[in-house]
């Protein structure tokens, strides 16, 4: 049987990173946790709202980069797998989770203090429109026109 493991979440840092080297290595890890909110409405139209709490880490470069660039509070995207942790505690007590590695990831916003916007471009731009006089370097022919046609294989063709 196939296996898949692969999660895409984006939501907001709980608290700041803690960016470490593991032992006997040079690799860094980022230990972090993320909340990804679900809202709606129930039966009744009121909204509720759900808040999800999941323990990251994020190791080597990638780790590195989150840790040094966002902080509790941040926006980020994050693509990755589960993995399943076990321990043991000092008093005898087994205990475990699912804890998110991070494989790659987006900042969904501008560092604090950028000159950028969310989108990525600066905030202050010039609002005077670029002048066209049929010189422009954009050499790109018109559209064309939509032809319309018969779509093949509708109808009771389609095995559903």
């Amino acid at each position: 049987m196939a296996s898949f493991n692969r999660v895409i979440l984006m939501g907001n840092l709980t608290r700041d990173p803690e960016l470490r080297s593991l032992p006997n290595s040079d690799t860094q890890v980022c230990d972090f946790a993320l909340a990804v909110n679900r809202k709606w409405r129930d039966a009744n139209g009121n909204e509720q709202e759900e808040v999800l709490f999941i323990d990251c880490a994020a190791f080597g470069r990638t780790g590195q980069t989150i840790g040094e660039n966002l902080t509790k509070g941040r926006p980020i995207h994050i693509e990755g797998r589960l993995k399943f942790e076990q321990w043991e505690q000092d008093d005898g007590q087994r205990r475990s989770k699912i804890r998110m590695v991070v494989e790659q990831f987006r900042f969904v916003d501008a560092k604090p203090g950028s000159s950028k916007s969310g989108n990525g471009r600066p905030t202050q731009r010039n609002s005077t429109p670029a002048k066209r006089n049929g010189t422009s370097r954009n050499t790109r022919p018109p559209r064309s026109t939509v032809v319309q046609g018969e779509l093949v294989g509708s109808g009771s063709d389609i095995p559903i």
